[in-house]
């Protein structure tokens, strides 16, 4: 999946590629097994169903500041089209996250006037105030290869959770949307990371060492952010 604006430049043997530096920053910095105790706690039922209000509340507010931020990506990155067309494809994805996950907010009896006046934990917020610093100042390019990393934790994540609603705490399926929404395989993202990193590479702007530190401190603010749900 190239566009027609991707770099056309061939590749210099044992040059970098868009898989591998994709591949390798997903599997260097994937979270380990033992790295988040309260999705393994979720896992086994033994979190309290108070977690999940707090979730969907946080998640409110990390959605609207996410899809921000990820707008802001797509104009700064307005002259790599491959590049804004990532964010743009994330900036969307937001909105449709934020409507599947009133099936947990209903399910939790939240309301407009929760959902408004809750006051957010710092632990949580920490991740989308690095994405929005990330959005104002990094290169767009290595932002697709830290984000991809972390999606692939967080998908993993949802997937968890999901399974847990529904066999742990009898959840409906509605509350199960959201995380249904990230956990299943995101084929066409995958594309348009590629495209854009190939991109990245055919216009040197894109710089592993500064993608894989983005990348790792994506992992730890996400990682703190379940921290703070669990206190």
């Amino acid at each position: 999946m190239t566009g027609e604006n991707d770099a056309a430049a061939p590749q210099r043997p044992g040059a970098p590629t868009a898989d591998g530096i994709l591949d390798a920053a997903v599997r260097g910095l994937a979270p380990g097994a033992a790295d988040n105790p309260l999705v393994a706690r979720i896992a086994a039922g033994e979190a309290p169903r108070e977690v999940f209000t707090v979730l969907a509340l946080e998640q409110h507010q990390i959605i609207t500041t996410d899809r921000g931020s990820f707008r802001h990506l797509a104009r700064r990155a307005d002259g790599d089209p491959p590049v804004a067309a990532f964010f743009e494809a994330l900036a969307e994805g937001e909105s449709m996250a934020l409507g599947a996950l009133s099936g947990l907010e209903e399910a939790c009896g939240l309301d407009a006037d929760a959902l408004r006046e809750y006051e957010p934990r710092a632990g949580c917020q920490t991740y989308p105030s690095y994405v929005a610093r990330l959005a104002l100042e990094a290169e767009p390019a290595d932002v697709v290869i830290a984000l991809s990393a972390n999606f692939a934790a967080w998908g993993g994540y949802c997937a968890t959770v999901a399974h847990a609603l529904r066999t742990r705490y009898a959840f409906p399926e509605a509350a199960c949307a959201f995380f249904d929404f990230f956990a299943e395989p995101a084929s066409e993202l995958a594309a348009l990371a590629h495209d854009a990193v190939r991109h990245g590479l055919g216009t040197s702007r894109v710089t592993p060492r500064l993608a894989h530190r983005h990348g790792r401190l994506l992992q730890e603010y996400e990682l703190m952010f379940w921290t703070a749900l669990a206190e």
